[in-house]
């Protein structure tokens, strides 16, 4: 067996054993059992919200335990099928197992960054705001381009999307939208794309196909579940209503059904216009804006700290550039951690996992503390 590959085993076995650790393997199995047994019961739907948190639950440990088996097999069959190769002298079934180790360890990185994320929120749904930037309808088409690649990565993760509010563009693209991603981890995967993202390409709204440069926003906040605990005053929230409105300013009901929260002390200001019942719409806007407030403190807390502790990649503050789309050049840069992608196409289709994942090892390093 070649030294690099004996290397590469030894490095999967122990992605897996601190995996197992994580985990706390033999728990995690009576727990899985114990839920299995809960969710037989009849009555489990009686409190939906009860029942839902525990069917996420078991989703997680379900996923997890069956990462790790598969992981631990695959290693064995690769081990197997090397020494096979070799006794046989078949250079081809060692190459195969040695391209099978190989996706084995992406497998584990990408395990054991997810069971890394242990910040307060990071097991939590998130939401994810996109404002575009000047620019007009460039910039608005490449905030909708933007929605789509979270979208995308969102739905290869198997993330419920849902759309919270959208405004669009006077002719394509939108100005802004809210979406909710839900699922285990989702903030913790995505709290890195917070900032400002710069689009490089020959523009299709321009007759004479020159270059331009757009901008949009990405903000990214956790919403915030009974692990979290955040009071908002009623006395400091103003609350209006006015009409939905579609496309072009028509109005896609007769009744003010649509929300616009504004937290004083902070100036938040939160809208939903989604559902065609105030109730729902007011539920949604406050569960966005305490989620938004929690942030807005949070970050004002971390934010002396984080000067003291900038990281040699840049500050991460939402405000800045932090990542460049060149299609000219078919290359993704994030300009925190100096890494340049080469298959922008493939990103554009929501393939984010290899720079998320960069980014993530990044702040396991303490190198971007100030986004945690």
């Amino acid at each position: 067996m070649k030294a690099e590959t004996a290397t590469l085993i030894q490095d999967i076995k122990q992605s897996l054993e601190l995996l197992r650790r994580h985990l706390d393997w033999d728990n995690a199995l009576y727990r899985l059992e114990e839920i299995n047994s809960l969710t037989a019961d009849a009555n489990l739907w009686n409190n939906p919200e009860q029942a839902q948190k525990l069917m996420a639950e078991r989703t997680y440990l379900e996923d997890s335990v069956k990462g790790c088996r598969d992981l631990e097999q695959g290693v064995k069959d690769a081990e197997d099928l090397i020494e096979l190769g070799e006794a046989e002298g078949d250079d081809e079934i060692v190459a195969e197992a040695e391209a099978s180790l190989a996706d084995l360890q992406k497998q584990a990185q990408k395990q054991t960054l997810n069971a890394l994320l242990s910040g307060e929120a990071d097991s939590n749904d998130t939401y994810l705001e996109i404002h575009a930037g000047a620019g007009g309808t460039e910039a608005q088409d490449w905030s909708e381009m933007l929605l789509r690649m979270y979208m995308r990565w969102a739905e290869k993760h198997d993330f419920k999307v849902e759309y919270l509010e959208a405004s669009e563009g006077e002719e394509a693209g939108i100005k802004s939208s809210i979406i909710k991603i839900s699922g285990h981890n989702a903030y913790g995967w995505l709290k890195t794309e917070s900032g400002v993202h710069r689009l490089v390409r020959i523009s299709p709204y321009d007759a004479n196909a020159r270059r331009h440069t757009s901008f949009s926003s990405v903000w990214v906040y956790p919403v915030i579940d009974d692990s979290i605990k955040i009071d908002i005053n009623p006395a400091d929230c103003k609350i209006d209503t006015y009409r939905s409105s579609g496309a072009g300013g028509q109005h896609v009901n007769k009744t003010e059904s649509a929300i616009r929260m504004t937290h004083i002390p902070t100036g938040i200001v939160v809208e939903c216009q989604d559902e065609r019942s105030q109730i729902k719409n007011r539920e949604k806007a406050l569960k966005v804006l305490k989620s938004r407030v929690y942030d807005f403190y949070r970050s004002q807390a971390e934010k002396e700290y984080a000067e003291n502790r900038r990281a040699q990649v840049g500050t991460g503050d939402r405000s800045e550039r932090i990542r460049t789309y060149n299609f000219p050049q078919g290359r993704v840069t994030d300009h925190r951690i100096g890494l340049t992608l080469y298959n922008i196409d493939k990103f554009m289709l929501g393939d984010l996992d290899e720079m998320i994942s960069a980014l993530q090892i990044a702040v396991q390093n303490k190198m971007l503390e100030n986004i945690e």
